[in-house]
């Protein structure tokens, strides 16, 4: 599905002095940073300038295509640096797949250009080309030796670039029910050069998210960050094409205009989503502003083949509650 759908999905686990040596990709993406606290080196197309971003659990970024990034989890870190990366792969070698390009080390870009190229592009005599390009023997992920300094990141190049899914003002907020914060165009900016949108949603203990639909022909990509409960998809013909139970660590897509509901465990449930679209519009088929509410009472009664009595009672429910219904 994750082919047919042209997404991605990956996880970066560095472990204290992991440095995620820098690259680029083929696919556009959306990080959200599952554990831990580092740093992000960053540097957008066209621009001239570094950013050295300090992350932390809950931080989402947007990395549009042509970005060069490298990740650090830094020597003293008591905890393994964790990233989710989502992204679109319409435009990837692979569908499906993450197609990353490594500017350095073992499968660095430059170690398949002859010594001539390299020396011409860097004003280096050949000698000192071949030494610098061939000196690093780790590909992809090093850890960095002890004393060794890294730039220091900064607070300001946070801004406009990460938002907090903890601290960012809440989109939904249903007492004992659940929480979203949406990324969107409005507060991470990137988000329309990446061309996808995302969201944070937590779910109390036994709660439910209302089913619902994608109704702008969007993907959509869950990750469960922590928490476990049921979930079921329903698509063509009022089948179910999935029943499950998704815990922490699942991945599982939704495809377009499929129905997607979930109900938590006692523990409740988190988790993280890509939508295939920077703002994507949602319709629920349960709650105050269920497509119910809006159809006439005898479109229903005809629909459903009931009494007025039995509409009666089916719309007087659900006047108070949004997109989470907390336990009765």
């Amino acid at each position: 599905m994750l082919g047919a759908a042209s997404i991605g999905g990956a996880k970066l686990h560095l472990a204290a002095g992991g440095l995620s040596l820098p690259s680029y990709s083929d696919s556009a993406k959306v990080a959200y940073v599952l554990q831990g606290a580092g740093v992000c080196g960053l540097v957008l197309p066209e621009a001239a300038k570094e950013k050295v971003i300090p992350i932390k659990e809950g931080d989402a970024l947007a990395l549009p295509f042509g970005a060069v990034t490298w990740w650090h989890n830094a020597q003293d870190s008591s905890a393994e640096l964790v990233v989710l990366f989502l992204g679109d792969t319409s435009k990837g070698h692979v569908p499906g797949k993450f197609t990353n390009f490594q500017l350095t080390g073992a499968t660095g870009i430059f170690t398949g250009f002859s010594t001539e190229f390299v020396a011409r592009a860097w004003d280096l005599d050949q000698d000192s080309a071949a030494k610098l390009v061939s000196t690093q023997p780790g590909s992809g992920i090093v850890k960095l030796a002890s004393g060794h300094k890294m730039p220091e990141p900064r607070a300001e190049d946070r801004e406009g670039m990460v938002l907090n899914c903890f601290e960012a003002p809440l989109d939904v907020d249903i007492k004992g029910g659940g929480r979203v914060v949406v990324l969107n165009t409005a507060n991470l900016p990137l988000v329309k050069e990446v061309g996808l949108g995302a969201d944070l949603v937590r779910i109390d203990g036994h709660s439910m998210c209302s089913p619902g639909f994608s109704c702008d022909s969007a993907y959509q990509v869950t990750y469960i960050v922590r928490g476990s409960g049921r979930v079921q998809v329903v698509g063509i013909d009022g089948t179910r094409v999935l029943e499950t139970r998704a815990e922490g660590g699942c991945l599982f897509i939704v495809p377009r205009f499929f129905v997607v509901s979930k109900i938590a465990d006692e523990t409740g449930m988190e988790w993280f989503s890509i939508i295939t679209t920077p703002n994507p519009i949602f319709s629920h088929l349960a709650g105050r502003t269920s497509v119910w509410k809006a159809i006439s009472p005898a479109v229903l009664e005809s629909s459903f083949n009931t009494t007025p009595e039995m509409e009666k009672m089916f719309r007087s429910k659900r006047l108070d509650s949004e997109i989470f219904f907390a336990p009765n």
